[in-house]
């Protein structure tokens, strides 16, 4: 008996020496009954050694914020390139889906022209919800030929009911304008891209100073413009997308006779929500101001793929 347990152990012995397998039947530490695994102190280990940690790359945020600085990149010496051959030119982008925003001479200054239209409106609005009533008719008679027809009177009419300068600017400051300087000639106030984005939010944002009624009105009037006002930013727009715009344009002999050319609006549908704001003056005509700030627009679109 004592033979047969030393041949055992010695079939035990070879399989540890060679590599074999771990579990020898009927090896115990102290009798001839039963069968076990092999004592620890002859384990040779886990016969299951954890696999090496799978490799980890970018997030799918992380590669989103590289294809956007691709994209912005790729739009900046786009605009750069357009920017050393044409008139000078500013450019605001927000979308309102993802919140991004994007800025070429965003915060520089140009006189605003017609574009300062959608500002008078948004502060007749709040002038309406502060006295917690709806425009008035009288009100309405104006800005409806102001937004949709640019018509000078109507505006120069609702700026003085309004208050002028200095109402249109305290205004500006529950708007978010920071950048934006009336002057009591209106379209000779001075804005910028950045502040034209932000003007533009804030006629959807549920939670800023324009409530429901206002919001409204403020949309059906920039989406209804005349189809000789219809250029700009609609210019953009795909098949069944809808857009708001107001556009702006201006020449004066203290800048030569040259023209100040401006378009602001939204773009939107069921995936998109874009406000675009474009800047330009020293055009020599009306038409080449056009031009420029749809190439302008469309440049954005074609880069930041909204």
């Amino acid at each position: 008996m004592r033979r047969y347990r030393i041949g055992i152990l010695a079939v035990a012995a070879t399989v540890i020496v060679g590599g074999g397998g771990l579990i020898v039947m009927g090896l115990t530490s102290g009798n001839d009954s039963g069968g076990g695994l092999l004592p620890s102190s002859l384990s040779l280990g886990d016969p299951s050694p954890s696999a090496s940690p799978s490799p980890t790359g970018p997030t799918k945020e992380e590669l989103a914020k590289i294809e956007r600085d691709k994209r912005v990149k790729q739009l900046d010496a786009a605009l750069k390139k357009l920017d050393a051959t044409s008139p000078e030119f500013s450019v605001a982008v927000l979308d309102k889906t993802t919140g991004e925003k994007y800025a070429y001479r965003g915060t520089e200054q140009y006189d605003t022209a017609s574009i300062v239209k959608a500002q008078i409106l948004a502060c007749m609005l709040l002038k309406s919800q502060d006295a917690d009533r709806d425009p008035t008719s009288g009100e309405m008679a104006l800005a409806k030929p102001m937004i949709r027809l640019s018509d000078n009177n109507a505006t120069t009419s609702l700026f003085q009911h309004l208050g002028g300068k200095t109402a249109v600017t305290k205004c500006n400051k529950r708007l978010g304008l920071t950048k934006t300087d009336v002057n009591s000639s209106w379209g000779l106030t001075r804005t910028t891209a950045n502040d034209q984005v932000k003007l533009l939010s804030e006629f959807v944002d549920k939670n800023g100073p324009l409530d429901t009624d206002s919001r409204k009105t403020a949309e059906t009037l920039m989406s209804t413009v005349d189809s000789t006002q219809d250029w700009g930013v609609p210019s953009i727009a795909k098949t069944g997308e809808e857009t708001t715009v107001k556009n702006g344009w201006d020449t004066r002999s203290a800048d030569g006779g040259l023209w100040a050319i401006n378009t602001i609006g939204r773009v939107t549908d069921d995936d998109t929500d874009v406000s675009v704001a474009v800047l330009s003056h020293d055009n020599q005509t009306m038409d080449a101001g056009v031009t420029l700030v749809q190439k302008v627009a469309a440049l954005t679109r074609q880069y930041l793929k909204y």
